[in-house]
């Protein structure tokens, strides 16, 4: 009996070590599963950072695409890469789900074992909602990626019409162009041609007026013969103002008249034979010395010289030179032809000119 009480009591506690280490390869087991869950979840919370980094980068290079045309395809497929680096993403935590719900059944099925166990099942369902929550979240994520990344084909698309519609424009531009510069360069060479043939005819024109000047002075010449009062110089016809006018007046006495009838006549029989497309003038240039001269009638000298030459005008007109064959102009003593100071000097320059000349 005591040898065998002492067998019953030895059986009895040799049973408990075993119960134990059975307790304690099961809590390996559920610390190991927690361990692979902690990790499970560090790796996701890492994944979910890496998506919401690229999501901000993917931001920004939207944002860019108005400005940089250039690079919208490139960054078009980076976003379609990144797009497919994310479903992995997805795809790889959706299946870390599916372990940690494999993992989570088989707590389930363990948890009838210990409270504790029952626990520690519970913390696992609520990170695995918070799992659930996350994996939908980067699903609505990756939605509104695919959106924005179809937005921006869509704008990639409608600035690749815009540049072909803006080729388009500036070729027609450049057409039109083209036409114009050569429109512009017949011009030039007909404007070229119209001033050479301008030139000739004006230089023709010029010969002609100066044959008919020289024919009209030739006549003066034989007229009015070598009087000392009255001379040529140069292409001009020159009377000294005390032939025409008294001192410090601007009306022609009879015999002033008497004297400018030769050059009238010659003048009107010139004329006659002038073509009617050479645009000619007699120019009348009165002319004073520079002592000056004030009075009601003429304040100065521009007033008398101007005088002078309208008289002049005013006889012609009335002897029949047609008006718009003549110029009135005063120089004062702006333009004198000796710059003494003497007597004779001043009556050099006291004068009226006459030039036969072009409007």
């Amino acid at each position: 009996m005591p040898l065998a009480s002492r067998r019953a009591r030895r059986s009895s506690i040799d049973i408990w070590p075993g119960f134990v280490d059975a307790l304690a390869q099961l809590l390996m087991v559920i610390i190991f599963i927690l361990l692979v869950f902690t990790a499970g979840q560090f790796f996701l919370a890492d994944a979910l950072s890496g998506r919401d980094k690229a999501l901000q980068e993917l931001q920004q290079q939207i944002s860019e695409l108005g400005n940089l045309l250039s690079l919208e395809r490139a960054a078009n497929e980076q976003l379609r890469s990144k797009s497919v680096s994310l479903s992995a993403q997805l795809a790889a935590i959706t299946g870390e789900r599916d372990t940690l719900k494999a993992q989570v059944s088989d707590l389930s099925a363990k948890a009838a074992l210990t409270d504790q166990t029952v626990a520690q099942l519970q913390d696992a369902t609520a990170q695995l909602g918070v799992l659930r929550d996350r994996a939908e979240k980067a699903e609505n994520a990756l939605s509104a990626e695919q959106q924005v990344s179809a937005a921006a084909r869509a704008q990639v698309e409608a600035l690749t019409a815009s540049v072909a519609a803006l080729r388009e424009q500036l070729a027609k531009i450049a057409a039109a162009l083209d036409i114009s510069e050569a429109k512009v360069k017949d011009q030039q060479t007909q404007i070229a041609d119209l001033g050479k043939r301008l030139n000739l005819a004006l230089a023709s024109k010029v010969q002609e007026l100066a044959r008919f000047r020289s024919e009209f002075f030739g006549r003066l010449r034989d007229i009015i013969g070598d009087r000392p009062d009255i001379r040529i110089v140069g292409d001009r016809f020159v009377f000294q103002s005390e032939v025409l006018f008294t001192a410090g007046n601007a009306d022609l006495s009879d015999a002033a008249k008497q004297r400018l009838d030769p050059v009238i006549t010659a003048l009107r029989e010139i004329s006659a034979k002038i073509p009617s497309d050479i645009n000619w003038v007699l120019r009348v240039d009165g002319h004073t010395d520079r002592r000056p001269i004030s009075n009601a009638t003429f304040p100065s000298n521009w007033e008398l010289s101007a005088a002078r030459a309208i008289s002049v005008v005013r006889y012609a007109i009335s002897q029949g030179i047609p008006a718009n064959r003549l110029v009135a102009a005063g120089f004062a003593d702006n333009q004198p032809l000796d710059s003494g100071d003497s007597d004779d000097a001043f009556r050099r320059n006291r004068r009226i000119e006459l030039k036969l000349t072009e409007r």
